[in-house]
């Protein structure tokens, strides 16, 4: 195996080990949630005006699947729809108090991972921190090109 291959198999195994050490404390605190609706939840508490769109953009969904969960967050009373005085054809969604506590759950959740992996981050350094980051950041644009040519358009950041 190239170390181009030993990198793609690397990444794999990181994300594939640490949804499933998420997934048991995830399960057992956000039990009666699917994931995607706690990912909504997420996505709306940190990004004010979220919209069908954005929502779309972000998961690499289509918006009529977005729609459903939206729906369905909605009907379950964790979030509302809104719209802007200023435009009325565009609907937004915000949390309600529901969903701001799942979203306090979901963010404490967080905050325990990262601190069960602080040991492995407190050893790396300014420069390889730097290093990983272009990195990703180039990747990232090569497979939002990749995207793009399939004929999917997303927001290139």
């Amino acid at each position: 195996m190239n170390k181009e291959e030993q990198v793609i198999m690397g990444f794999r195994d990181l994300v594939n080990k640490m949804a499933w050490l998420n997934k048991i404390k995830m399960e057992e605190c956000l039990k009666e949630y699917k994931p995607s609706e706690v990912h909504c939840i997420e996505y709306i508490g940190r990004n004010v005006d979220s919209n069908v769109t954005k929502l779309a953009e972000a998961f690499y969904m289509t918006r009529s699947a977005i729609s459903k969960i939206t729906k369905k967050l909605i009907e379950k009373g964790f979030i509302e729809s809104y719209q802007k005085p200023d435009n009325k054809k565009e609907i937004y969604f915000r949390l309600t108090e529901q969903g701001k506590a799942i979203n306090k759950v979901h963010e404490k959740l967080h905050k325990e991972f990262q601190e069960r992996d602080r040991a492995i981050f407190e050893q790396v350094t300014e420069e390889q921190f730097d290093s990983m980051l272009r990195f990703l950041e180039k990747y990232s644009r090569h497979l939002d090109a990749e995207i793009k040519k399939q004929g999917v358009d997303i927001k290139l950041e």
